[in-house]
């Protein structure tokens, strides 16, 4: 949500977005901080007006961001569990049984 631009190491993290309209990214949003995507897109635009900071990279595709996240080291994004696939190191999970 643009708080953070880098991890505990000082390493610039670099974060990625799935396409607006896609459900993980509706999912994803819901859970993190309770906001539908278009709620998060003027919060973006706002951070983005203001000079504050840039919104995520936003790739076309689950494997877009698997192809990117393995390709490099400070990248971090969300999926969908069922797209999770070797190489790739899960460092949250929504629990939605709540």
């Amino acid at each position: 949500m643009g708080r953070y631009n880098s991890y505990p190491n000082g390493e610039s993290a670099n974060t990625t977005d799935l396409p607006e309209k896609s459900k993980e990214r509706e999912y994803f949003y819901r859970m993190l901080v309770g906001k539908s995507a278009a709620q998060i897109n003027a919060y973006w635009a706002r951070l983005l007006f203001t000079g504050k900071s840039e919104p995520p990279l936003t790739v076309r595709s689950s494997a877009d961001v698997i192809a990117l996240v393995k390709d490099n080291k400070n990248a971090i994004a969300y999926i969908n569990e069922a797209d999770l696939v070797d190489g790739l190191k899960v460092v949250y999970r929504f629990d939605d049984s709540q």
